[in-house]
């Protein structure tokens, strides 16, 4: 995996998180404002559309530089619009980053010692 794909999906990874409780902060404030007189729906509504807004652009740029399949890029783009698939996107994406720097370290020690 070239730096430039391994960034890609870290910036998606950062963003994945934060936009779930983005999400999730969200929906408590939907009903907030229909229950009691506190109204955050605006804030919140604009923070979470741009956190969206970056998920998408750096999904599209993950979907560009790993090549992922239709299923697997539908996948992540259905977890952005899930209440907590932002949290297991994350999980996931930091297991396939921690997989690529286990075989990188693999491919150099073979190389070393050939």
């Amino acid at each position: 995996m070239d730096i430039k794909t391994a960034s890609s999906l870290h910036r998606l990874r950062l963003v994945s998180a934060p936009e779930a409780i983005s999400f999730l902060l969200l929906l408590v404030c939907s009903v907030l404002k229909r229950t009691t007189e506190f109204n955050a729906v605006p804030v919140m509504g604009a923070i979470h559309g741009v956190l969206f807004i970056l998920y998408v652009l750096f999904w599209l740029d993950a979907w560009n530089r790993t090549k992922w399949d239709l299923k697997t890029a539908a996948l992540y783009f259905a977890l952005s619009v899930l209440p907590f698939g932002g949290f297991y996107a994350e999980r996931k994406l930091r297991r396939a980053a921690d997989d690529a720097v286990i075989a990188s370290r693999a491919r150099r020690e073979d190389g070393v010692s050939a």
